[in-house]
């Protein structure tokens, strides 16, 4: 009862601080939805079963805690080589200016803030539809709350192969800035596009990505979180795949205070492929958390989960991710995998991976470990000269390997790849 009264109350305080977007029309009845939703579920505390590794009062509170901004003016820009479609959000607030007209070949692209004063749009019988069908088993009231509150996010409409990538940046100017953002991609049979997602978005971020996938279309995804160290985050991701699909992901983090990054994958069509991959490295107040729910509803499909995190001086990771296989889902193919290398002993790894599975015919796996830097590769490359500092990234770089390997454009891999080596040698 107790317990009740006090999710009840973070609720109503949250809720007091916030306001819905006024004229939406066709999102309007989502809108009201989510916010009963999220009113019935209760914004999440440390005793919800998913939330016990990781405190949400950060993400839940009225007011986020400021969080300072990172200079990177003297990097070059991720992705800058790529020829991409950019689009642009400062502190959550769309930057005209230093984006790229929102229009090319095979993709229509939308604002949800324009779209949404419309009386009928595409987005209507998709926004939010995901996010409600990622709810069950496990509630996600932080999702619920970005769909009643989302202020603006991009809708984007695939009918073939997209030309370029589709590029979201998002800068941090503001050091109390509290982002919600809400973005709903479709593709329809045999589209295919790649989205690329960059910067740390504000102090305190919400970003819900609701993604349908059609029957033999392809979606890859690639998506490195800001240096901002002081930030907080909580995303979610909710696709659903047709026959035939591809759904692709990796995602590089980097510093942050608190960051949480939810993936929802729903296989429905037969022979469709799920690949999510994540690759993090904190060093001292930072706290990750990857949680993932994969569910098998078809026959014959392939799903991929490979999370790496190298963690040192206090530094935790989480992973929680689960397969679930559903009955008739046979000749599944579900393998997972997350491992931590600890380098010190005052970090810690927290891992919870699930296996549910309904059908008798199927191949499934999982493993998770947890260790320091491999001693003996550590002299062998010290005895051929190689310097100990040196040696250990070395090894830190090849530990990650398996989850940039997921990365299927060779390009974004090498970049990945030399970003992570910057991030070691600046904390020799």
């Amino acid at each position: 009862m107790a317990l009740a009264k006090l999710k009840q109350d973070t609720t109503e305080t949250r809720l007091s601080a916030m306001q819905m977007p006024e004229g939406g029309h066709w999102s309007d009845a989502a809108r009201a939805d989510a916010l009963s939703r999220v009113r019935m579920m209760g914004l999440p505390t440390r005793r919800d079963e998913y939330w016990k590794y990781t405190n949400p009062t950060t993400l839940t509170d009225a007011n986020g805690p400021p969080a300072a901004t990172f200079d990177m003016s003297d990097e070059s820009q991720l992705f800058g080589d790529i020829d991409r479609l950019k689009i642009v959000f400062v502190d959550g607030v769309y930057d005209a200016d230093a984006s790229d007209p929102l229009a090319m070949e095979h993709v229509t692209i939308a604002r949800l803030a324009e779209a949404g004063e419309k009386d009928i749009h595409w987005a209507k019988d998709m926004y939010g539809t995901l996010e409600i069908d990622g709810q069950s088993p496990v509630e996600r009231p932080l999702a619920a709350l970005n769909t009643a509150f989302a202020s603006d996010g991009i809708l984007i409409h695939v009918t073939g192969k997209a030309p370029k990538p589709v590029s979201m940046i998002y800068h941090h100017s503001s050091d109390t800035s509290d982002a919600i953002l809400h973005h709903c991609i479709k593709l329809e049979s045999g589209a295919e596009l790649t989205v690329l997602e960059n910067g740390p978005a504000a102090a305190r971020f919400n970003k819900c990505m609701e993604i349908d996938v059609a029957d033999g279309a392809a979606f890859h995804h690639v998506r490195a979180q800001g240096r901002d160290h002081e930030r907080r985050a909580v995303t979610h991701m909710f696709t659903r795949l047709g026959a035939n699909s591809t759904y692709k992901s990796f995602t590089l983090t980097a510093n942050g205070v608190l960051t949480r990054n939810e993936t929802i994958i729903d296989l429905r069509g037969d022979d469709a492929i799920a690949h999510v991959a994540g690759a993090a490295m904190g060093d001292g107040d930072f706290h990750h958390d990857d949680t993932v729910f994969i569910t098998h509803d078809a026959v014959n499909c392939e799903s991929r989960q490979v999370f790496k995190k190298v963690l040192r001086n206090g530094a935790v990771g989480v992973f929680q991710g689960k397969i679930l296989v559903q009955p008739g889902a046979q000749k599944t193919d579900g393998y997972q995998i997350s491992q931590s290398l600890l380098l010190d002993e005052d970090s810690q790894f927290l891992a919870k991976p699930e296996l549910e599975i309904y059908a008798d015919d199927v191949a499934c796996s999982h493993g998770s470990t947890s260790g320091a830097i491999d001693e003996d590769a550590l002299f062998y490359l010290r005895s051929r000269g190689v310097p100990e500092h040196q040696a250990q990234d070395l090894l830190v770089l090849a530990f990650l390997a398996e989850a940039i390997e997921e990365i299927e454009d060779e390009d974004i891999a090498a970049d990945i790849l030399s970003r992570l080596e910057g991030w070691l040698v600046r904390r020799r």
